[in-house]
């Protein structure tokens, strides 16, 4: 009695309009179908003719993703078969309903690859990052076990715990001296939990009970020690000897650029456009990071630098800053809107363009940072934190600081600050140990420093409140 496992379309759209790709068992001539884990929004991108491994043409952006989660149904499928084989049991029927009883468990590893694929395709690159380095360590953690694929099914308290152990065994890939940090590991399981919740709460793909991280607790992330910059190491910055045109010179006025103007981050201002100067002497940009609008008065420093970079008859599309190419293909997306636009390996080509200047600028950063005797590492993130910390040291109101700052609320500023609010709590330490006067000791100095006329008159005085 033999058995294949083949796929076909269900050539039906589904509610969503979508169309299911079916797992098809042969057994004598007859079919079971079970729907798979994918559904295709064009029948189009269908090959029924493929090579295995190939039945999802290249049309379709998750096509690889996708090729690769039927392949581990189908060997799922096959797996059920044997072991129902060894008991004398493998009807297709009961083949069906074993599978389905384990929920055909779709795979997560695919599951997560295809999130990872959508967020890219959505355009949130910074996302995009964190969530396939995520995939990156779960694939090596399953190697490491000897397995190539995680099925939901698979996805315990027992194995978030295995998982996480793992992430402490790796070595951290700036330091290769020291391991992950503890913040990283916790920004993995953070992204864990947020796909384990989202395959519950939209794609259904599990019960809400059936979500591990119920009985899971692990470490949040915790609260760094923030490096900044105070008043009198910023002027010393801002007072170095720098050769006129040499890149150490430019790095110098990027980092105070960006804390003239409340920190900058330096993937936006690295992207910064003569248009996003305003004919009121304002710069007016979108924060990549949360997507709001910010408008910021140009003082006279701000200014001063940009004087440095204007050239007459630039366009206002040109970027502000000797750093991107402004003839190149990506340059052509000016708005925030077009940028959305842009095809995924372009938006990957220009973002890693900028962190690879983001990673320049802060290497020269540290050479100024040692001519100007700072010992503190210096980069060009530490201009938003400098900033912060000297606009609390000259007590600026918090929600000052959250429109300064670009922040959606005060909670974030708040804790944003928290490692900033040091005044008020050095004065209640000073003020708790301050030494105890004598008060007739303070008036026999006070007396002390009277002639003898100041003294009788002050008696006088003494005399008459009488």
């Amino acid at each position: 009695m033999a058995t294949t496992f083949n796929l076909e379309l269900n050539n039906k759209p589904t509610r969503k309009n979508t169309y299911n790709i079916l797992l098809r068992i042969t057994q004598d001539r007859k079919h079971k179908r079970i729907s798979t884990s994918i559904e295709l929004k064009s029948p189009k991108d269908y090959n029924p003719k493929a090579k295995y491994g190939y039945w999802i043409r290249t049309s379709e952006p998750n096509h690889k993703v996708w090729n690769e989660a039927l392949i581990n149904e189908i060997e799922e499928a096959k797996k059920t078969y044997r072991d129902l084989k060894e008991k004398g049991l493998a009807s297709s029927e009961l083949i069906k309903v074993t599978l389905k009883e384990s929920e055909i468990s779709p795979s997560f590893l695919a599951y997560a690859k295809q999130r990872t694929s959508d967020i890219l395709n959505e355009g949130g690159h910074r996302n995009f990052k964190k969530y396939n380095g995520f995939c990156n360590k779960l694939e090596s953690y399953l190697k490491a076990n000897k397995k190539k694929d995680l099925l939901f099914v698979e996805v315990t308290t027992a194995l978030l715990s295995k998982f996480e152990a793992y992430l402490h065994t790796l070595k951290n890939e700036r330091n290769p001296e020291a391991k992950l940090h503890p913040n990283t590991i916790a920004i993995n399981l953070n992204i864990f939990k947020t796909i384990i919740n989202r395959a519950v709460e939209i794609d259904k793909l599990l019960k809400p009970e059936q979500n591990p991280f119920l009985g899971y607790k692990y470490t949040r992330e915790v609260s760094t020690t923030k490096e900044k910059l105070n008043e009198s190491e910023i002027e010393t910055i801002e007072n170095l000897e720098l050769k006129e045109g040499s890149l150490i010179w430019h790095c110098r006025n990027y980092f105070l650029f960006s804390f003239y103007l409340a920190g900058i981050r330096a993937g936006d201002l690295i992207q910064l456009r003569w248009c996003n100067i305003t004919a009121d002497g304002r710069l007016e940009y979108r924060m990549a990071k949360t997507k709001k609008d910010r408008s910021i008065f140009l003082h006279d420093k701000a200014r001063d630098i940009l004087q440095h970079y204007f050239v007459e008859g630039c366009k206002t599309t040109d970027y502000i800053f000797p750093l991107l190419d402004s003839n190149a293909p990506y340059a052509k997306a000016v708005t925030p809107e077009q940028k959305a636009t842009l095809p995924p390996e372009m938006i990957i080509k220009l973002n890693d363009i900028v962190g690879a200047k983001n990673a320049l600028l802060n290497k020269y950063l540290n050479k100024i940072g040692t001519q100007a005797g700072i010992t503190k590492h210096i980069s060009m993130h530490i201009a938003r934190h400098s900033f912060a910390k000297i606009a609390k040291d000259n007590n600026i109101d918090n929600n000052h600081l959250k429109n300064l700052l670009g922040h959606s609320n005060i909670k974030i500023t708040e804790t944003y600050m928290g490692n900033f609010e040091t005044q008020e709590t050095d004065q209640v330490m000073a003020n708790i140990f301050k030494k105890k006067e004598d008060p007739k000791a303070k008036l026999q100095a006070l007396i002390s420093k009277l002639n003898p006329d100041e003294i009788e008159a002050l008696l006088k005085t003494m005399k008459i409140n009488q």
